[in-house]
């Protein structure tokens, strides 16, 4: 029992002496202690942009926040209106906040106190199956449903892979609440409370329950733009949803937030023993109500005795007996290559050139979850491909990225004010990446909408006018007493020209020529009359009009 005991405080005294340690003696000691952080090694020099700049407008410390992202339009827009980007200051020294594990750990299971409550709405899919979406309301609002004539922005929120509504899922719907977004957060079969009630599960690259739940929200919500966030192992099923949907996702932009990419290999070997036996404690006991009724389409016994990710995800997706597959002996995996064909089609980055929206991605090289940075990171798919842009810092950990703000705003505030104290609290409790993330979104849509307006105008000063046919003119109709315009073709022009000439003419020489007759209309008998009389004048003008613009 001692000998327990003493490892358990030998444990606790490494866990917290080991942030300082790696402050004072880590091979970037000297470099952290003034303040400036390394740039990111290898790669191109214009595919990459680094932000130096005081964390609040002083030069005390300066650190260092690499983009990298192809030389685009785009690009140069957001080094210049994403301010957050460069003002990013993680903390160090002697706290528990500069250990990426800790404050990973604390983001994915601290439990988090927020005045940001949810309406459920489950939604049922073509097969039977059910999803569910929860939208995020405040505590305050008696109100609980939002109208469908809203035009707020929607931000569609997907948790992990796991289920997990993690501390920085609810502080995320709080952030978008006090912007002025819609958040939603989508849950997949049998996650977080939602019946499982078909005797299938979603794998982890297929996007078509996320499909028919995003057809709901543009139902619910058709004036509202569509954005779309996604944490941890979250991502892979956004980018497949990009990827399959292309052009017509609905999503204006997109931010993943410590996202994983090279999936199959982080399955196999990309975390270490004990948090790959955690997750799967956890998902086996997620999965433990459903037992009975999983049986008759898996071996529940190899399932809930597998100690790793990859066993699990084999038991539930890659058995001749899995009810969700469709090819091959009623699995679509064969005995041999059962592992490998599964992700051929799960895989996040296999329909990646097809995405056609700006995607965002926040990452550290720090993260204890995703592995190595070097390993783990496409840096090929950012410096080659227009519509994905990763911001990379040296700290941060997996969705943590604690800054010395935060450090600062959770102590006692000073006696200057209530009102001040409160006002910079309840601004510093805002997660940077949560920060980056709205900014991002408020620069994309800023400039998508210069970039409309300038098309805009450049059709007008061309003449275009947004008509089918060609060149278009303004047409004056003198048959109403309120002015209206019509388009008309460049074709019909002569004709009109020349039908206005008789019709004016007619009605001009009908009132001068005979004006007791000045009531009768052109058909009349003494329409006629006048019309006949005028006949040379109304010659002249149609030889006039035709010379100018002919058929």
């Amino acid at each position: 029992m001692l000998e327990w005991l003493v490892a358990f405080c030998v444990a606790i005294l490494v866990v917290f002496i080991w942030p300082g340690t790696k402050y004072l003696f880590g091979p970037d000691a000297f470099l952290q202690r003034l303040g400036v952080l390394q740039l990111v090694a290898g790669g191109s020099d214009d595919a990459r942009s680094v932000c130096e700049e005081g964390a609040d407008g002083t030069d005390e410390k300066t650190r260092t926040v690499a983009l990298i992202c192809k030389p685009s339009a785009l690009a140069k827009y957001l080094q210049k209106h994403c301010r957050t980007f460069c003002r990013y200051s993680p903390c160090g020294g002697w706290t528990w906040r500069a250990s990426a594990f800790l404050q990973s750990a604390y983001e994915a299971c601290w439990p988090c106190e927020s005045p940001v409550q949810f309406v459920r709405d489950n939604l049922q899919l073509i097969d039977d199956g059910l999803v569910s979406l929860d939208w995020a309301v405040p505590s305050y609002q008696r109100r609980r449903r939002t109208s469908s004539h809203s035009t707020s922005a929607v931000l569609l929120i997907i948790p992990n892979s796991f289920g997990k509504i993690t501390r920085n899922v609810v502080k995320l719907c709080e952030s978008a609440l006090s912007h002025g977004y819609l958040p939603v957060v989508f849950n997949r079969r049998s996650h977080n409370g939602t019946p499982l009630t078909t005797l299938k599960l979603q794998q982890f690259g297929d996007p078509s329950d996320l499909r028919e739940a995003v057809r709901y929200i543009r139902y619910r919500q058709p004036t509202g733009r569509l954005y779309a966030v996604s944490e941890s192992s979250g991502s892979g099923l956004l980018l497949s949803y990009l990827g399959e949907c292309g052009s017509s996702s609905y999503v204006t932009a997109a931010v993943c937030l410590s996202p994983v990419f090279r999936c199959q290999s982080w399955f196999e070997n990309g975390l270490c023993w004990p948090l790959q036996w955690v997750l799967a404690l956890y998902q086996k006991i997620c999965l433990s109500r459903y037992r009975t009724a999983l049986g008759d389409v898996i071996h529940t016994d190899v399932l809930f005795s597998s100690c790793s990710l990859r066993g699990i995800e084999e038991a539930l997706f890659c058995q001749s007996g899995y009810a969700g597959s469709t090819s091959g002996t009623n699995s679509g995996c064969s005995a041999s290559g059962a592992w490998d064909a599964y992700w051929e089609r799960n895989e996040p980055l296999r329909d990646v050139d097809e995405v056609a929206i700006p995607v965002l991605s926040v990452c550290a090289k720090d993260d204890p979850m995703r592995g190595d940075a070097q390993s783990s990171l496409p840096l090929e798919l950012f410096e080659t491909n227009p519509h994905f842009f990763l911001l990379l810092t040296d700290h941060g950990g997996h969705c943590g990225f604690s800054t010395q703000s935060e450090r600062s705003a959770s102590g006692v505030p000073s006696a200057a004010g209530s009102v001040v104290a409160t006002n910079t609290v309840d601004n510093h409790h805002t997660n940077w990446s949560h920060k980056v993330m709205l900014e991002f979104f408020r620069a994309t849509t800023d400039f998508f909408n210069g970039e409309e307006r300038a098309k805009q105008l450049a059709a007008r000063r061309r003449g275009l006018g947004g008509a089918a046919g060609g060149k278009s003119f303004r047409y004056r109709s003198v048959y109403r007493r309120k002015l209206c315009f019509r388009e008309f073709p460049a074709e019909t022009l002569s004709l009109r020209r020349r039908v206005d000439c008789i019709t004016v003419v007619t009605a001009v020489w009908c009132s001068l020529a005979c004006p007791a007759e000045r009531a009768a209309p052109p058909h009349s008998y003494g329409g006629f009359q006048c019309l006949t009389s005028g006949l040379p004048l109304v010659w002249n003008c149609l030889l006039e009009s035709s010379l100018e613009s002919p058929l």
